[in-house]
């Protein structure tokens, strides 16, 4: 794998297939300085650079999220099943690396280390002949543009950010508002920086969360509630438009008071408290919502009944429905 494939080379700088194999040859690199390293002799170069390598799980993130989902829109959902499957077994491994390191227990990491470079060589051989092939075969130019873009949010293994592509001016997702072949309809849903929501969609969601949510604008009237049949505190249609210094009582309107100052001064971004609740525990937060020029645009009061989440303890990695 010291050379690329023809289909690469071929390729224009910045396609999302070329970049992979630059992070591959960087993949490459590391795994052969890491093995030749004795992590209980040089302990601070070994950490050094697992910690470069550990940079591939944004390479897996980005087949995941971006390359996946794309190649299931043609049909090939091999990927999204199989390969991704074989991500987990080497974050496992990863995570063995990491746990070795906090026990002090470095005899076991060079086993799991020459492991890693296994798995990591014949992931990047299945690539080369498999995966890379049949996506260039399979998508569209469209598609590898609009694939570099969410790219771009997720990042790059690389030190040094890839040239765009295609060579013109980035265009943030967000602000993206061209046409996307999906398989649903966008007529009459909200187009938000992330995706299409029906306005039935929107409501349910909030209903459904577990949170109080509450936006206030920023001239300090209660704008929005999400309605819910377990709501921490009870709430009614009546405070949408009221100032929010009458939705509180009199012992702690002054703190409410003092937080939109601060946050409209641009002093503070969030505040936070806990309080005991008829017999809960609830987690309160205020963040400042702020514009991309940083305007303040009001603020979101989240409430959150987290008695049974400060039981948690160790993990619990399958459903116990019994």
């Amino acid at each position: 794998m010291s050379s690329w494939p023809e289909y690469v080379t071929a390729l224009p700088d910045g396609h999302p297939v070329k970049v992979y194999f630059e992070e591959n040859l960087l993949v490459q690199s590391l795994l052969s300085e890491i093995c030749a390293i004795d992590a209980q002799v040089d302990f601070e170069l070994f950490f050094n650079v697992f910690n470069q390598l550990s940079g591939v799980e944004k390479r897996f993130t980005r087949k995941e999220n971006q390359l996946f989902p794309f190649l299931e829109k043609h049909g090939w959902t091999g990927p999204s099943q199989g390969m991704w499957a074989f991500h987990d077994e080497i974050r496992d491994l990863f995570r063995e690396v990491r746990g070795c390191i906090e026990a002090k227990s470095l005899n076991k990491v060079t086993r799991i280390v020459k492991r890693i470079a296994r798995e990591l060589f014949h992931l990047m051989e299945i690539e080369e002949h498999r995966l890379f092939p049949n996506a260039l075969e399979l998508l569209s130019e469209e598609d590898w543009q609009e694939m570099r873009e969410g790219d771009m949010e997720i990042g790059w293994m690389l030190a040094k950010e890839p040239v765009p592509y295609p060579a013109d001016e980035y265009v943030h997702p967000g602000e993206d508002r061209r046409k996307r072949r999906l398989p649903f309809s966008t007529d009459d849903r909200i187009r938000l920086d992330e995706g299409y929501i029906s306005t039935e969609q929107l409501n349910l969601m909030l209903q459904f969360m577990p949170i109080d949510l509450t936006y206030v604008d920023e001239n300090d009237i209660v704008v929005f509630y999400n309605r819910g049949d377990n709501r921490v505190f009870p709430r009614s249609a009546g405070i949408i438009g009221r100032e929010v210094k009458f939705c509180h009582p009199p012992k702690s309107v002054d703190h409410v008071l003092k937080i939109l100052e601060e946050f409209k001064k641009g002093t503070q971004d969030k505040a936070e408290f806990w309080i005991n609740f008829k017999d809960k525990k609830i987690h309160i937060r205020y963040f400042a919502i702020r514009d991309k020029e940083g305007t303040y645009k009001g603020v979101i009061e989240m409430s959150q009944d987290i008695t049974e989440i400060l039981k948690i303890e160790g993990q619990q990695r399958l459903l116990d429905w019994g």
